[in-house]
């Protein structure tokens, strides 16, 4: 090699780093807000003078708006550039955090996170576009190492930030925060990121109606049904019939993709490619488990253990050291090493870290024992991203670059909302299942249920000291779906394959 080819190389690569971590500013915030509102629920519920019900849409409004129209928008990066679409994201997102911070009551602040959540997935697929196109695959698993490092951290380190700001600032502080951030994450896009170039593709917009049609009407039919015990009816709409509109609307869209004489929104010859079809399996399981498992955790550690929103949520920071660190080192060695001998035992170790975790819980649990698994779904979890991240696009054309990562996030955000709304499940039938069991143990002659029996799970009050022991093993037995799930996922894993660029070697 010459040394001006030596000379452009190096400028290549340091213009992509560069790209990249102005882009992860942007990347790092919006993860981060789908996590931070667990811990500052009881604070909002008292600020706004709202119900569990209404806080709970905060986060599901933003979750549902973020997984809807990513598929959308990861195509439109490829027709407009993703550069010009991450701003807009950006700018949007930016803006709408200050519209959270400043509602006044419930209703505004759900219709600011839809909003939030619309910014958000203009941005998410655009960051792994930049992946695939600026680097090439010799240094591409590096640069997913730190996109999983962020993507990793972003998650377990909102509920962490949530706990600060609501010990010290208040609620509101966990939306302003995103204010000078997204103003930094702007400037830095702006100087560091350079145009692509656009794809003129034409644009299916029956496939974006019935994507989107599909996308809303399972997500939402599955958390509405959750909070309505799977009541018969959401209004006028029935919780089912929702959710089986959906599975028909996605029956169609998938119909029409193939049908389609014009280019479809998701070409279907992306699923041809195992790796890609598998990666979208084994994601899908790991946003389920990771969005989770925390919902637990904090409850367990706010409600039985008694500890203040900073120090629950401080708790599971190993695990966030650990992702943190370790995982730009592993993306390194991502592309010298067939993936699957990292997302395997990655996954494993992820998935029996989290069920070890609930089946310790016990009301007296030393708090020593309770930071140990953490420290294992940090190293299980910083082996997962990479190694999935780069098996999904490592075969990717140039084309295809913006629909295999818009569906790669969308995949992974609807197994996240799917985790909410089943680990809520979960936690309620546990819960009420180990209460009756210590009320029915209670003395005959007892004249009714003791006091605080009623206290609701999630809603801020502390559990009944009679009841720790029972809330603490229905928490743990709720931990068991994430941590199958996980490990679950680790046999989709097994069978990742090398790609052609690593087989070529």
């Amino acid at each position: 090699m010459s040394a001006n080819q030596t000379d452009t190389k190096t400028a290549e690569d340091k213009r992509a780093w560069g790209a990249l971590w102005a882009l992860v500013i942007g990347f790092f915030m919006i993860l981060v807000d789908s996590t931070i509102v667990s811990t500052a629920m009881p604070a909002i519920m008292n600020g706004l003078d709202t119900d569990i019900n209404g806080v709970i849409w905060v986060n599901s409004a933003y979750l549902l708006a973020f997984a809807v129209p990513l598929l959308i928008t990861g195509r439109l990066g490829d027709r407009f550039g993703p550069r010009t679409i991450y701003l807009i994201g950006l700018v949007v997102f930016t803006l709408s955090s200050l519209w959270c911070g400043l509602s006044g009551d419930i209703s505004t602040l759900i219709i600011a996170r839809v909003v939030q959540g619309l910014g958000a997935s203009m941005m998410s697929p655009q960051t792994m576009t930049f992946i695939t196109r600026m680097f090439p695959y010799a240094r591409r698993g590096a640069a997913m190492g730190v996109w999983g490092a962020v993507a990793g951290i972003a998650t377990l380190v909102g509920p962490i930030l949530g706990g600060v700001f609501v010990d010290t600032l208040g609620w509101e502080w966990i939306f302003f925060v995103n204010v000078p951030v997204g103003v930094l994450a702007i400037w830095r896009v702006l100087v560091k990121v350079p145009e692509l170039e656009r794809h003129s593709h034409s644009f299916d917009w029956l496939g974006v109606g019935l994507s989107a049609s599909a996308m809303f009407a399972l997500v939402f039919g599955i958390q509405e049904g959750n909070g309505h015990d799977w009541g018969p009816f959401i209004g006028p709409i029935g919780s089912w019939h929702l959710i089986i509109g959906g599975v028909v609307l996605l029956g169609l869209f998938i119909w029409w993709q193939a049908a389609t004489r014009a280019e479809p929104l998701v070409p279907l010859g992306l699923f041809k490619d195992k790796n890609f079809s598998l990666a979208n399996i084994a994601i899908a399981f790991m946003g389920l488990s990771i969005t989770a498992m925390s919902f637990p955790m904090i409850l367990y550690l706010q409600s039985v253990r008694g500890l203040t929103p900073t120090l629950s949520a401080l708790m599971l920071a190993p695990m966030a050291v650990v992702a943190g660190v370790l995982a730009p080192v592993i993306g390194k060695s991502v592309g010298k090493i067939e993936a699957k001998y990292f997302a395997v035992p990655g996954f494993f170790l992820f998935g029996a870290a989290i069920t070890a975790y609930g089946l310790i819980l016990r009301a007296d649990t030393p708090f020593w024992v309770l930071l140990l698994p953490p420290v294992f779904m940090g190293l299980g979890s910083a082996m997962i991203w990479p190694s999935v991240s780069l098996t999904a696009t490592r075969d990717l054309g140039q084309a295809n670059a913006g629909a295999g990562s818009g569906v790669y996030n969308t995949t992974r955000q609807v197994g996240a909302v799917l985790g909410s709304a089943l680990i809520a499940l979960m936690m309620e039938s546990r819960i009420a299942v180990e209460s009756e069991k210590v009320v029915a143990s209670m003395a005959a002659g007892a004249s009714g249920a003791p006091a605080g029996v009623g206290a609701e799970p999630g809603s801020g009050a502390q559990v009944p000291e009679f009841l720790h022991q029972a809330f603490s093993l229905a928490l743990g037995q709720a931990l068991l779906l994430p941590g199958i799930v996980a490990m679950a996922a680790a046999l989709v894993a097994l069978m990742f394959r090398k790609g052609a660029h690593a087989a070529a070697k």
